[in-house]
């Protein structure tokens, strides 16, 4: 349960400045669409839920990361094939 709601922008320095000041035990990230995930991300990576104890909950940085890999990689795919269906690649 939480003590507090902010009606912030989802951003690196804002979400940072709130840990900073709350120290919340966990977080959880799937809530906020493509901007809370990318935010997360950057929070994990550069160190800030480690250095105040923040847990993620729910969905795992690890999972987050596969899913968008998997996301790009379907996008340049289906690129690629409706580029070759239009023959824009030249075969020796």
């Amino acid at each position: 349960m939480a003590d507090r709601v902010y009606f912030q922008p989802v951003t690196f320095d804002v979400v940072k400045e709130v840990i900073k000041k709350e120290r919340p035990d966990g977080i959880l990230l799937q809530f906020g669409g493509q901007t809370a995930l990318n935010c997360g991300i950057e929070l994990h990576d550069t160190g800030i839920f480690d250095k105040y104890g923040v847990k993620v909950l729910g969905t795992t940085i690890e999972t987050i990361r596969a899913t968008e890999d998997r996301q790009i990689e379907k996008l340049v795919e289906n690129r690629y094939d409706k580029f070759r269906r239009m023959g824009a690649f030249l075969e020796d």
